[in-house]
């Protein structure tokens, strides 16, 4: 007997992890007398059939028995789709009895709805004769039916692995593939790893079940066990091999796709919020799913869609799935399509009056529609004042897709437009972003957080594969010193935001300066390409605007070697240059190209965009994502993310980084990897909601008398600019009264945002409205802008005046440190991320001060070295804080400066100097064309020195002309004929020097 735990120890294990969960049974596959080239208990079945449907005759259970044992279809896989519909779905029949009566059933090979009528068997070492004789670990059977395969390996045998059990699994398809026209799951083990997945996948597709419960994540050192008692309990097994597993079509082949523990347990969690909160029970709040970006969020989204269509408590719903922009999230439509035996069929709504259509009758079903659907309209007698009622059923589900996108316009707009059109519907949100306390209205909208699966836990269960930060650089060096007191003067006249905008309109057409994007294309084509030497893949680069788009297209399809490049973003012909129309697409050829880029054979190998499939689009061949785009939070995790799909071998993915979001991505990776920092509502809603009548009261009383403006909604444009004209003009013509009603106006504006989702909010929205529309006409008034368009212009030629662009530069190699790569989950990178106000910006004003005290104690010693250094201080962090390089540049930089200046008193003694010698050495150093010689310099300091220090040696001496005089008459006489050039800014600086380091008399000067 050997000593070591063999294959057979593992096998042993499942069977006695199995049986203690009620009702499995066990039987050795020697003691079952059957056919031996059939993989169905087929008795087993019979009996189950007779069992379940005692008033169905045996003749037609028999027909039915036949039904669902034949499977039709050319290959295994669609013999194996097959199978699943009626496992899932059933089978319906008609028949007549003895008496000629016509009879009708729909029948299920499973009894989904009482465990109790079921027989689970498991079966190990089970004989199956195929076109070889082999003998498969284990088995588990539901009625006969071989549902769930078991392969084990010696965890003690190195050459034992979960990969040589999926090779094993493998070839057992083409040599007993009976087996497989009915199996629903596969696992293979080790006993250390285990892994399920379906037998027809990859086994990068293949995933460790982490949870007994779905909220605590159990290690992998019982991988075996939690998969056993987390999945394979019956109850459970029985619902994920109907509701969540499905066969996605794919270029003319079947891709057969089940659910992670993350999704099933999401979906169960969202299901029971569903059936608690949907009115007329609770609230219509049923909460938040936050399952990060490429998780497969749009899987869990179609199969929570497709349970909820059966739940016979909600009646046949119809499912409202509520996106952005379709050409932002077609990837979604795309999935639900794919995922039809699932959801069913799905419908667009393309138009305001299809939806209308869709959403008014009573039939239940699926509609996809963007919420700017819900828009009122104009008729015959003018235009609507509100949104009509579409529907007052109350087993309508709305499920926003990245919820907090979505949201807008709660007081006034699509998404009040959407709750008025269907008053008793239930909202449910799903996000691959975290909530933070940005979007407190989400959960006040939706509910608390349902479930959350974050970036981390994906990467470490190899959900997505890991995601690796590079920072490169493509400097904007504004060389202009005096550019911010010339953009005051250009701006001053403007808001703080509009200043913002303009500035920022500024910033990105300079990072479009043709020196810069022409440095940043040869950058990629080499990154690029040496890239692809180790991993072939597409790549995405993101710019800051659709001309930056246009401009880096260009410059990279300049370079010789450049692969196939697209660009990929929205167009107007009526408003976009003739020269961009080789990129104008239809929807036909949108997708056409689409297709193109996410085939990892086509050649097309890289598209610049600005937008455009930065959220909802899954590429698994992309590797890089070139960034040049400033993005922050969720909209930044939306985009790195589109790297991390699993694919084939791909070990990770890389973010290459030209314009500095290394502080952002941390900050945004921080609360990504949160896990389960759930978002509540941090303020009292109802007393926000009462303060804001309280304002509206006051803003009120700020009216002329007798003023109405309760009809304001219904009037006519003229109409309606004449009453807020009137209300202005009251309110301007008297500075104590316009003073208090802009206070008021901007508190209630500021606790608009809090009560925005309040039950009563139509109550206010009125005054709400019409006090902001006379809030932004007394600020136009009392506050005139200048030509926005003229200082536009004026700013962009300002910033193109103060440019020095430079090429792109290795950031760790600019720094001076080891080259490294740093992965967004990693915890060394996160360990720097701001918390709060806390992190990184503190830590650079803290160097700062450090910095420029140090430089001011040393300052009037060495005036040139040091006035030049803290130039170059001041320099760094503003171009920090123009984003030119994040924080972890910029602490390198000032270290270098810091280096410097330590290294000073090395760098003396090497020359020879004293300290006091040094300051002037500098001088004449820095003014290569007057002296050029090193050792009379030398000679030169040493004269210079001697003079001042005489003359220092005098009280109050730089007070005195005469005294200052003589000095520099002195020194002139040292330089001439000795200096060839630059003598009298040479003496000028001699002086400042002199001043700055002997201005306080002393003694030993003397």
């Amino acid at each position: 007997m050997s000593q070591y735990l063999a294959e057979e120890a593992i096998e042993q294990a499942a069977i006695a992890w199995l049986r203690e969960l009620e009702p499995y049974t066990y039987q050795h596959g020697s003691e079952i007398k059957r056919d031996l080239s059939k993989a169905v208990l087929e008795d087993v079945f019979g009996a189950f059939l007779q069992r379940r449907y005692p008033q169905v005759p045996l003749k037609v259970l028999a027909e039915l028995k036949q039904e669902f044992l034949y499977n039709s279809g050319t290959d295994l896989h669609q013999r194996n789709h097959a199978f699943h519909l009626k496992l899932s779905k059933g089978i319906s029949k008609t028949w007549k009895d003895d008496t000629g009566r016509q009879h009708f059933g729909h029948f299920y090979p499973i009894a989904y709805d009482d465990i109790s009528q079921n027989e689970f068997l498991v079966v190990n070492q089970f004989t199956i004769i195929g076109k070889s004789k082999r003998i498969p670990d284990l088995i588990i059977f539901v009625n006969g039916l071989p549902l769930v395969l078991f392969e084990f390996k010696n965890l003690f045998n190195q050459d034992a692995t979960v990969e040589a059990a999926y090779n094993q699994v493998q070839h057992y398809t083409y040599q007993i593939p009976q087996l497989f026209e009915y199996n629903a799951l596969t696992i293979v083990s080790d006993g250390q790893t285990t892994l399920h997945g379906m037998y027809s996948s990859g086994l990068e597709w293949f995933a460790a079940w982490k949870s007994i419960d779905g909220r605590e994540v159990v290690g992998n050192d019982f991988a075996l066990e939690t998969l056993i008692k987390g999945l394979l309990v019956p109850g459970r097994l029985l619902q994920y091999v109907r509701h969540y597993i499905f066969h996605e079509p794919d270029k003319g082949q079947l891709i057969k796709k089940g659910a992670k523990y993350h999704q099933f347990f999401g979906i169960q969690y969202a299901l029971q919020e569903t059936l608690k909160s949907v009115k007329p029970y609770g609230d219509g709040r049923i909460g938040v799913v936050w399952h990060t970006t490429r998780s497969g969020k749009s899987i869990t989204m179609a199969i929570y869609t497709g349970i909820l269509r059966q739940l016979p408590e909600l009646k046949n719903p119809t499912i409202v799935v509520q996106v952005d922009r379709f050409d932002l999230n077609r990837q979604l439509f795309d999935d639900f399509v794919a995922a039809k035996d699932l959801v069913g069929d799905v419908r667009i709504a393309n138009t305001t009056d299809e939806l209308r259509s869709l959403l008014s009758g009573d039939s239940g079903g699926v509609v996809f529609s963007t919420v700017q659907k819900f828009n009122l309209k104009d008729t015959a007698t003018g235009r609507e004042l509100e949104h009509p009622v579409l529907s007052t059923r109350d087993n309508i589900i709305v499920i926003a897709d990245e919820c907090h996108r979505t949201q807008y316009g709660l007081v006034q707009g699509f998404a009040n437009n959407l709750r008025r059109a269907l008053p008793q519907a239930s909202f449910i949100g799903f996000t691959g972003t975290p909530v933070d306390s940005k979007d407190a209205d989400t959960v006040a909208v939706f509910g608390d957080i349902i479930h959350t699966y974050d970036i981390r836990q994906a990467t470490e269960d190899k959900a997505v594969v890991p995601i690796y930060y590079e920072p490169r650089l493509a400097k904007l060096h504004l060389g202009n010193e005096q550019l911010e007191e010339e953009a005051e003067e250009i701006t001053g006249g403007l808001e703080e935001h509009e200043k913002n905008r303009i500035l920022w309109a500024a910033m990105e057409d300079a990072a479009g300066a043709k020196e810069r994007v022409e440095a940043i294309a040869r950058d990629i084509l080499q990154h690029y390409t040496s890239r692809e030497k180790s991993l072939s893949g597409k790549a995405m680069i993101v710019c800051m605007s659709r001309r930056n788009c246009m401009k880096l297209y260009d410059a990279l399809s300049a370079l010789e070697g450049c692969p196939e490049v697209a660009v990929i973003m929205t167009t107007n012909i009526a408003k976009d240059p003739v020269a961009w129309n080789p990129h104008v697409r239809s929807k036909e050829q949108m997708e056409g190209i689409k297709a193109r880029f996410k085939d990892p054979d086509d050649p097309l190998k890289l598209v610049i965009v600005r937008d455009m499939w930065l959220t909802g689009f899954d590429n698994p061949a992309m590797h890089t994502l070139y960034v040049d785009k400033v993005m922050s939070g969720h909209n930044l995790i939306q985009a790195v993310n589109r790297v991390a799909t699993v694919f084939r071998d791909k070990p990770s993915g890389l973010i290459v980084d030209y314009i500095g979001i290394g502080d952002k991505l941390r900050d945004a990776t921080k609360k990504y990897t949160s896990a389960g920092g759930e978002g509540k509502v941090t303020f009292d809603i109802e007393e926000a909601y009462s303060l804001t009548q309280e304002v509206i009261h006051l803003l009120q009383e700020v009216m002329p008398e007798d003023f109405n403006y309760i009809t304001w909604p219904a009037l006519a444009g003229s109409d309606k600019i004449k009453l807020v004209s009137q209300a202005t003009n009251y309110v301007v013509s008297e500075d104590e009264r316009c003073k208090a009603f802009m206070l008021n106006e901007k508190k209630l504006s500021s606790l608009a945002p809090i009560v925005k989702s309040h039950a009563s909010i139509n109550d206010i929205a009125l005054d709400l409205i019409f006090f902001q529309h006379v809030g932004a006409a007394v600020r136009k008034v009392k506050y005139p802008s200048t030509n926005i368009k003229k200082s536009q212009g004026q700013i962009k030629d300002l910033i193109h005046r103060s440019i020095e662009s430079e090429d792109v530069v290795d950031v760790f190699q600019m720094a001076g440190i080891e080259r490294f790569d740093i992965s967004i989950i990693n915890d060394d990178f996160l360990a720097t991320a701001k918390e709060q106000k806390t992190g990184n910006e503190l830590k650079l004003e803290l160097l700062r001060q450090i910095m420029n005290d140090e430089i001011k104690v040393r300052s009037m010693k060495n005036l040139v070295k040091y006035r030049k250094l803290k130039e170059e201080v001041e320099r760094i962090i503003s171009d920090y804080h123009n984003h030119f390089f994040d924080s972890l540049v910029a602490m390198e930089k000032l270290r270098e400066v810091a280096r410097h200046i330590q290294e000073e008193d090395e760098r003396r003694n090497q020359l020879g100097l004293t300290e006091e010698e040094e300051a002037f050495y500098e001088i004449l150093a820095k003014h290569p064309n007057a002296v050029q010689d090193f050792d009379l310099i030398k000679e030169l300091v040493q004269k210079i020195l001697a003079e001042v220090k005489k003359s220092a040696s005098q009280p109050d001496w730089y007070k005195k002309d005469d005294t200052k005089a003589q000095l520099q008459l002195a020194v002139k006489k040292v330089l001439r004929f000795k200096v060839k050039a630059e003598l009298q800014e040479i003496l000028d600086e001699v002086m400042e020097q002199a001043e700055a380091r002997y201005k306080e008399y002393n003694m030993s000067v003397a």
